[in-house]
């Protein structure tokens, strides 16, 4: 164990990282003490800050001293704020080759008649609006299984079926056509072409600005699926009553489908970090990316998203895209953000939560630098838009809002068919059909909330593992998951409510 009460991660830094709460007077640096007690996770100054000059964390500016700092003094928003700062996106400058593994490995997953692989095996029912949410819950509820009891029992007939899961949103009517109504159905075109759904039923009300049939029109969807509208069935009962025969009429077939072998490179990780602290940088970020690295060598994908997570590190991005026109496009995402934030009289600045700020992240510049290692050091291949299917092998950024649930949703719809998911706070996280892992960054909290963590990436912090180390254990752990092993978050059935398109324009 590291018996160092600080972690310094760049010899450039002014400040070092808590590994545990320190008392005043703890050497911090060579004839630096804590001035004041500092929280596990924060940032104490090794050295005397003017106001206005640059702080430093990981190499890079996270922020503006906006009064003296003097070493050993506890570093936070009431010393330190955003500023403007110049970056330099130096395209494809450090982008370098991918070393792909000589011999992949492989996990047993489903394979599609279209080609795709799966990781689970469930009957999908979407929704085109609100108003027909209660229908689809009370058709999957016919068949859900309680995790905290034996459930009904009415799939247990059915093993190789994981569930039948309903997607409900608060959208779909009130709504403007055009960008607002693409997004929606470019996000429920994706789940319904995903490859963990065997079958997928689409239920609408009737009077509904998101009409089924301009659904299936505008995503190519005809034939695809099974549409059912609660006014031309004659209300809800009769809906629920087809609903339920549609899904006992395909769950033989769904059965049938058995896990073979299939090559990591159909993997398709969407990377996700939430209620994040001091440490997420440190511990499950960097490991997290060394694993997405692993995914990458074997051939398969990586989805990096949450662009006003990003915000402030882009210019770390673009030197490893794979053409100038890729790390443009990135730049162009992080323009939108900044005229998207002014014109709602918003900051990029307000995005780390008061939970983040507990933790120890200060400015969107610290939390965008942690957030952007779970994407690890391979180059950046593909932008591309919300929901948008993502089809190049290798890492990816897709942009999406910061907020989880919105950000995975569209992580999903793009194609992810597993999900990692790292959390320093505790987040509480899923979202079906794509399992995910959740991977706590200390060990403190792993312990205190076990039963919804998957892994314990705080034995980097204690020096007991290393970055490596822990990266090729969730690596392999993404391969029993995508085998078949269940997720914690799965366990606690995690996941139907958590389906979150993200809702543009305005609500008329």
């Amino acid at each position: 164990m590291d018996s160092n009460p600080v972690i310094r991660l760049h010899e450039g830094d002014g400040v070092v990282i808590a590994r545990r709460p320190l008392a005043e007077g703890t050497p911090v640096a060579p004839n630096v003490l804590a001035r004041a007690r500092i929280p596990a996770g924060h940032k104490v100054a090794t050295r005397g800050h003017a106001p206005g000059e640059e702080i430093r964390r990981y190499g890079q500016v996270i922020g503006f001293a906006t009064q003296p700092i003097a070493p050993g003094e506890w570093v936070h928003v009431q010393n330190c704020a955003m500023g403007d700062f110049s970056r330099d996106y130096a395209y494809g400058a450090e982008r370098r080759p991918t070393d792909y593994v000589a011999v992949p490995e492989h996990f047993m997953g489903f394979r599609r008649a279209h080609g795709r692989a799966a990781t689970r095996n469930s009957i999908g029912i979407i929704t085109s609006v609100n108003c027909a949410a209660h229908v689809a819950d009370l058709i999957a509820r016919h068949f859900a299984r309680d995790p905290f009891g034996e459930g009904p029992g009415r799939l247990d007939a059915f093993p190789h079926v994981d569930e039948v899961v309903a997607l409900t949103h608060k959208t779909g009517c009130g709504m403007t056509e055009g960008e607002p109504l693409r997004v929606l159905r470019r996000t429920l075109a994706g789940f319904a072409r995903h490859p963990n759904f065997s079958h997928v039923i689409a239920i609408g009300l009737g009077c509904e600005v998101n009409q089924l049939g301009g659904l299936l029109e505008e995503q190519r969807l005809a034939g695809r699926l099974r549409t059912l509208t609660i006014q031309d069935e004659g209300g809800t009962r009769k809906t629920v009553e087809r609903g339920i025969a549609f899904v006992r009429e395909v769950l033989a077939e769904a059965n049938a489908a058995r896990r073979e072998p299939v090559p990591a490179s159909e993997l398709c990780v969407a990377l996700q970090c939430g209620g994040s602290d001091g440490y997420s940088g440190i511990s499950a970020n960097v490991a997290l990316g060394h694993a997405s690295d692993l995914v990458v060598r074997h051939g398969g994908t990586v989805i990096l998203s949450e662009s006003p997570e990003t915000y402030g590190a882009e210019h770390l991005l673009t030197r490893r895209a794979v053409t100038r026109e890729t790390g443009e496009k990135l730049v162009e995402v992080m323009r939108w953000w900044e005229e998207y934030t002014a014109r709602e009289g918003a900051e990029m600045n307000s995005n780390p939560s008061p939970g983040n700020k507990a933790g120890g992240l200060t400015t969107i510049l610290e939390k965008s630098l942690g957030a952007m290692a779970k994407a690890g050091t391979t180059e950046l291949v593909d932008v591309v838009r919300y929901a948008e299917a993502v089809t190049a092998r290798g890492f990816v950024f897709m942009d999406t809002p910061g907020y989880d649930p919105v950000g995975a949703t569209g992580q999903v719809a793009g194609g992810a068919n597993l999900m990692c998911f790292t959390t320093g706070r505790g987040s509480v996280f899923g979202m079906k059909p794509a399992p995910s892992l959740k991977l706590a960054t200390n060990t403190a909290m792993f312990s205190r909330m076990e039963e919804d963590m998957d892994i314990n990436c705080g034995t980097v912090l204690d020096g007991s593992e290393s970055v490596e180390e822990c990266g090729a254990r969730i690596f392999r752990h993404m391969l029993r998951v995508a085998s078949g092993e269940k997720t914690k978050s799965e366990a606690m059935g995690f996941g139907d409510a958590e389906f979150a398109p993200w809702v543009l324009g305005a609500t008329m």
